[in-house]
């Protein structure tokens, strides 16, 4: 889930090595505290809809249908508020001297956005699963300037696209299937969401409704998909738990291990 965690200013943090030699201690906050706190609600909440969600849905016997959707319901906030109030301020809130609108979105881009170096560690992650040269650093810290220029993996990246229309997809779909009629100031969001679904259900051969909900499950399974791909793949390898300590833990990370990070001085 990843991701979604920016730090400027983290050589704050530690030791304040600017060369950043191989074996050289440079610890630095690779994630805040609210990024800490912002990941682990994103985490429980997302696990809690996708169970209760898959149990109303399938009608598995480990819990009455009632308790199900009432930890479906209190999730749906803490998931929301996740990703579009705390994801949105740990990205664009100002630290250190990288405080300008441009600052901000320049590193939101370069950190975010696959972009063309992106393609580059893709390509060259691809073959190395074949035996052909290194895994590429997908860690960058720039140790002049004091901040992370990119701390993703390169699919990572590709897949916050997916997420985020994911999540736009099954909060949408799920305005629906909680209260047909739920409307918003008068406004009756929930039939409007209604009628634009029905604009495209007859080319699938079925009802408004049966859209919202073949939508719905089809964004339950992306993210179950998604966290395999985050945690069982791209994860699954003792090289990268230190990310896990510092995720779940302290912050912290020591970029004198090179395992996946290159320490550049950009000035």
């Amino acid at each position: 889930m990843v991701g979604k965690n920016m730090d400027e200013n983290s050589g704050s943090a530690g030791n304040s090595c600017s060369s950043g030699s191989p074996g050289e201690s440079l610890v630095v906050e690779r994630y805040t505290k609210m990024e800490r706190v912002t990941h682990l609600i994103h985490l429980l909440s997302m696990l809690t809809l996708v169970v209760t969600g898959l149990k109303i849905y399938l009608g598995w016997d480990f819990m009455d249908f009632d308790k199900a959707r009432g930890l479906h319901m209190i999730a749906v906030p803490f998931f929301l508020a996740a990703n579009w109030i705390l994801v949105p301020y740990n990205v664009f809130s100002c630290r250190g001297e990288v405080c300008s609108p441009n600052d901000r979105l320049s590193h939101f881009i370069e950190s975010y956005i696959f972009g063309p170096e992106d393609a580059e560690r893709l390509k060259g992650i691809v073959l190395n699963f074949f035996g052909k040269g290194k895994y590429p650093a997908f860690t960058v810290y720039d140790a002049q300037e004091g901040h992370y220029v990119t701390k993703l993996h390169p699919l990572l990246k590709l897949l916050i696209i997916f997420e985020s229309s994911a999540i736009l997809l099954i909060a949408v779909t799920g305005i629906v299937l909680y209260n047909l009629n739920w409307s918003l100031l008068g406004l009756p969001i929930a039939q409007w969401i209604i009628a634009i679904a029905g604009i495209f259900a007859p080319y699938l051969n079925v009802s408004a409704l049966g859209l919202i909900r073949i939508g719905h499950l089809a964004a339950t399974y992306w993210f179950l998909f998604e966290f395999v791909v985050h945690v069982g793949i791209l994860e699954l390898d003792p090289k990268v738990w230190k990310y896990y300590k510092s995720i779940f833990w302290s912050g912290k990370e020591d970029l004198s291990d090179r395992n996946f990070v290159e320490v550049v001085n950009k000035k």
